[in-house]
């Protein structure tokens, strides 16, 4: 079945509130089927019954629209909790994106893109500017808030933080030679948590 064929025919004019996501959901499935190398603005366009054109005027690239299409789908998957325990936040959110990049194809689609965006420099900037940039600023606000109410260290440095755990899950991702594992993640955030919990007040 062709691309145009698998998307019913479409009569009037959508609310263009309604072409956006339809072109998210189409470029986000597309992506995690079929792998960025398959991922093409022509075939977005047909699977969601858009122009070209009403995709360019939206999306710069076929980055920029892979990254969105990618980060629509794997969003509900990676909302940041704020339950005022950071170790349970940050335990529930790491475990969330383990399962995501281990378990599903979704690990293989962002191990591609990082992949190309060494040598494209607007997916690169795409990359930063609508993926990791936004997450990265979640986990930070998470820790700034845990450091406020006293249960991390004042001196905690919060972007360091982020490296660390996520950081080292995406290097298992990439590099492969370790798993990575539910309980890689429980023992980043224990690790990381001794580290950082302040110490009781003398005589406690």
């Amino acid at each position: 079945m062709t691309e145009e064929a698998a998307r019913p025919g479409r009569r009037g004019r959508r609310p263009a509130a309604q072409v956006r996501a339809e072109i998210l959901a189409a470029a986000g499935e597309l992506l995690i089927t079929e792998g960025m190398a398959a991922f093409t603005i022509e075939r977005v366009a047909a699977r969601a019954g858009a122009s070209r054109m009403t995709i360019y005027k939206w999306w710069p690239s076929k980055g920029a629209l892979a990254l969105d299409g990618y980060f629509a789908v794997v969003e509900p998957t990676l909302a940041f909790p704020d339950t005022g325990d950071i170790r349970a936040d940050l335990t529930s959110q790491l475990l969330a994106f383990v399962r995501l990049l281990a378990d599903t194809p979704a690990g293989r689609v962002v191990a591609e893109l990082i992949g190309q965006a060494q040598t494209d420099p607007e997916l690169a900037q795409a990359y930063r500017q609508r993926y990791s940039g936004p997450r990265r600023a979640l986990a930070v606000e998470a820790i700034g808030r845990a450091v406020a109410r006293g249960q991390l260290r004042a001196d905690t440095d919060a972007e360091a933080v982020v490296d660390q755990l996520w950081g080292a899950c995406y290097h298992r991702l990439l590099v492969a030679d370790q798993p990575l594992t539910e309980r890689f993640a429980l023992t980043l955030v224990d690790n990381l948590i001794r580290g950082l919990t302040p110490a009781p007040p003398r005589g406690s």
